[in-house]
């Protein structure tokens, strides 16, 4: 007879204790639970233990968490958590040294279990934590200690961080302004006051005061990976909380210090001091010391700092906001100059102005002329830079391309204004419309994203780089028009293919801007043309009718080819990333599926560490307690976080499990890091569940199979026409006397 539902069998150890096997009935109150248990060791006192679980995190288990034990589960009997955190406290009050050290080592892994966490709360732990980080007496592993403990209490978010003392935020900034340190502690100590300058605007304003910049570009030109990481969180941290102006400030002074260098180049600099703007051997300066760049570092960059860069990416672009956002004021002496300055550099050479001699209103019209041979559709060009966007950034990039590249922009104008076939390229439209089109694609002006690690290296190799990339886009632009032998009634199919140069030649993330450049002038109207026939074959294919059947009669063949790999997908298992409400957390966590595909088991891991062995993982999630899959919207820990624009990319890669808790409903929630990482999830969790495989992904990966099966299969038909209807069948023969009878025997 099968045990009745709330009941599960589980085995409970004790140190030096032969184990008991139970049949633990979860109807029964837990204090009760523990006394049995107890009662079999003739332990008194049952109420100084608890029951804890002995693989993984080994976490309490209460009330509220009782109903994850399940068949199988091993627990073990521990001291109570208030006799544990009360001991341990004891131990951080020792006037040994060896007696903090040992319990600041034995609260470091207790202080993630959320019910351990509110006791030495509860008991002025935190205050306890504040003092020895406070004293310093010890600079080493204590310290890393003392500092990991209190951020482990601190996330669980029971305190909030406003509440943290002016005194203790400083010190801890002391210890990040602090030249000789331990290596542990500073990656610890950033990490802090990250948190601080994200959660408190008032002690990051002193955060921001009491660091300076310079400190943390010190931080970045080290070898530690992880303290290139925490000091980049913290910058990015410090940029998003300051206010527009003192952004602008702020990212004007870390350019001119050489920021980009150090996240971009290789060199070796004096210790202590930025890098010079040149590489140099490394031999002829014994004295320098290396500094270790980012994007090109021999280790592989990190999601989180992937993350930061892309922030940091942002927070610069969206300097160009305000000129995005601006349009030309006509009474403006200064923009009207700006304006005579653009016309003057493509038909005055210099020291030769144009209409020497002529009356105003003769020089009047000249200028008029020059302006609409610019390629402004009015006869006053304030009128088409009054639109916004892209307002005065299109009046930027126009001057920029006339300065720093002044042949090339002679060139571009005098070579369309000499035009009379109607084939000339406006160079101010385009540039207004290229200046928009270039917001659009890297997202000007648009909130930062809480999880999106999509930055662009070249970004970094250039100190203009915005500016720079209209004077590539703008050649490119002139060079397509003349591909297409376009009419000015072309303007809008020419602007949708170098849309389409740009997008895939960005999609490709060339690491500078001379690859940009070699790329995207390779993309030429032709190649463009000759992709988009070849994606339209991909998803259209052939629609003769026999082609069709086969098609369909290979589908539930491929299908299941198809619903195998996501399986195997899901038993690779995937790391993903714990989101708050608060902010991006930097812990992970591991899910995967069992080889017989009846049990997901996961829990977290540490940031770095390779994927878990799958019997190390503490948590597990039967198959057959799973009640549905919810996706997007849906899920219950985006549907929190409200429906701004920076949750958008949340809501396309978020999904989740529910499942039955006991007698409730319970979620499993998930953030993909990629969209390809959120269809091979879905569809693996649908095909285990029985339900359709409906992602994109899964269209394109069986119009692909298909494709190349149908191909297989047709190989020998090669340059055969295929009719549009099978061949009809002939009529039976009026009589079958050619048939050879073999029943009658020869002669």
């Amino acid at each position: 007879m099968a045990p009745p539902r709330n009941v599960v069998k589980i085995a409970v150890q004790k140190s030096d204790a032969i184990p008991q096997l139970i049949q633990l009935d979860q109807a029964k109150p837990l204090a009760t639970v523990l006394k049995e248990v107890c009662d079999v060791w003739n332990v008194t006192d049952s109420e100084r233990y608890a029951l804890k679980f002995a693989d993984g995190h080994k976490r309490y288990i209460t009330e509220n968490n009782r109903t994850e034990i399940k068949n199988g589960s091993i627990l073990c009997l521990s001291t109570a958590p208030d006799l544990e955190a009360q001991q341990l406290l004891g131990g951080l009050q020792s006037t040994s040294r060896e007696g903090c050290y040992q319990a600041l080592k034995n609260l470091v892994p207790l202080a993630s279990d959320m019910t351990f966490a509110q006791e030495v709360i509860s008991r002025d732990g935190l205050q306890r934590l504040s003092a020895i980080i406070e004293n310093g007496d010890d600079l080493g592993e204590m310290l890393a200690l003392g500092l990991r403990a209190f951020l482990e209490l601190m996330e669980h978010g029971v305190v909030s961080w406003e509440t943290l003392s002016i005194p203790f935020v400083r010190k801890v900034v002391s210890y990040v302004n602090m030249n000789l340190m331990d290596a542990s502690v500073q990656p610890l100590a950033l990490r802090l006051l990250e948190s601080v300058t994200l959660s408190s605007p008032a002690l990051g304003q002193l955060v921001k005061s009491e660091v300076p910049l310079d400190r943390l570009l010190v931080h970045l030109q080290v070898r530690n990976q992880q303290l290139q990481t925490k000091a980049m969180a913290l910058l990015t941290a410090l940029l998003q909380g300051a206010s527009p102006a003192e952004r602008k400030h702020m990212l004007d002074y870390l350019w001119q210090r050489n920021l980009r260098q150090f996240i971009y180049k290789v060199g070796w600099t004096r210790p202590g001091r930025p890098a010079p703007q040149s590489s140099f051997p490394r031999e002829s300066y014994p004295s320098l010391a290396v500094f270790q760049n980012i994007i090109h570092s021999a280790a592989p960059m990190g999601d989180e700092m992937a993350h930061h860069l892309y922030v940091l990416q942002a927070l610069t672009l969206g300097l160009l906001e305000p000129r995005m956002r601006t349009p030309l004021d006509p009474y403006s002496q200064e923009q009207r100059d700006q304006l005579q300055a653009l016309r003057q550099a493509a038909f005055e050479p210099e020291g030769e102005p144009s209409g020497t001699g002529l009356s105003a209103d003769r020089r009047r019209s000249l200028c008029v002329r020059e302006f609409r041979k610019l390629g402004f559709s009015n006869s006053n060009p304030a009128q088409d830079l009054e639109r916004v966007p892209p307002g005065l950034l299109a009046l930027d990039n126009m001057l920029y391309f006339s300065r720093h590249a002044p042949s090339a922009y002679s060139r571009f104008v005098l070579e369309n204004s000499s035009r009379e076939d109607k084939h000339e390229c406006p160079f101010a439209q385009s540039s207004i419309q290229l200046t928009v089109l270039l917001c659009e694609l890297l997202h000007v002006g648009e909130p930062c994203s809480e999880t999106a690690q999509d930055f662009s290296p070249m970004f970094f190799s250039q100190d203009h780089s915005f500016h720079e990339l209209f004077c590539v886009a703008i050649q490119l632009l002139n060079k397509t028009w003349k591909e297409m032998r376009a009419t000015r009634e072309d303007f809008d199919k020419v602007m949708q293919v170098v849309r389409e140069q740009l997008a895939r030649t960005l999609a490709l993330k060339p690491t500078s801007l001379e690859l940009f450049r070699t790329k995207v002038n390779a993309l030429t109207y032709g190649e463009v043309l000759r992709l988009r026939q070849t994606e339209r074959l991909h998803q259209e294919g052939t629609l003769a009718p026999p082609i069709l059947e086969l098609r369909e009669k290979l589908k539930p063949e491929l299908m299941g080819l198809i619903r195998q790999q996501r399986l195997l997908r899901l038993c690779e298992g995937m790391l993903f990333r714990k989101i708050s409400s608060r902010r991006r957390q930097d812990k992970l966590w591991f899910c995967c599926l069992s080889p017989n595909h009846k049990v997901l088991q996961y829990g977290d891991v540490e940031e770095g560490a390779n994927p878990p062995a799958l019997e190390s993982l503490p948590e597990q999630l039967p198959v057959a307690d799973i009640r549905a899959l919810l996706m997007g919207k849906d899920c219950p820990h985006v549907r929190e976080k409200g429906s701004g624009k920076q949750n958008k990319d949340l809501y396309e890669l978020a999904f989740s499990i529910s499942y039955d808790h006991g007698e409730e409903e319970a979620y499993l929630n998930f953030i993909a890091p990629s969209k390809r990482d959120f269809y091979l999830w879905t569809d693996g969790l649908s095909a285990l569940l029985g339900s359709t495989m409906g992602s994109e992904q899964t269209r394109l990966d069986l119009e692909q199979l298909l494709t190349m099966e149908t191909k297989l299969r047709l190989l020998e038909l090669e340059n055969v026409p295929i009719p549009e209807q099978p061949p009809p069948i002939p009529p039976p023969p009026t009589n079958f006397n050619f048939c050879y009878d073999f029943s009658i025997t020869e002669p």
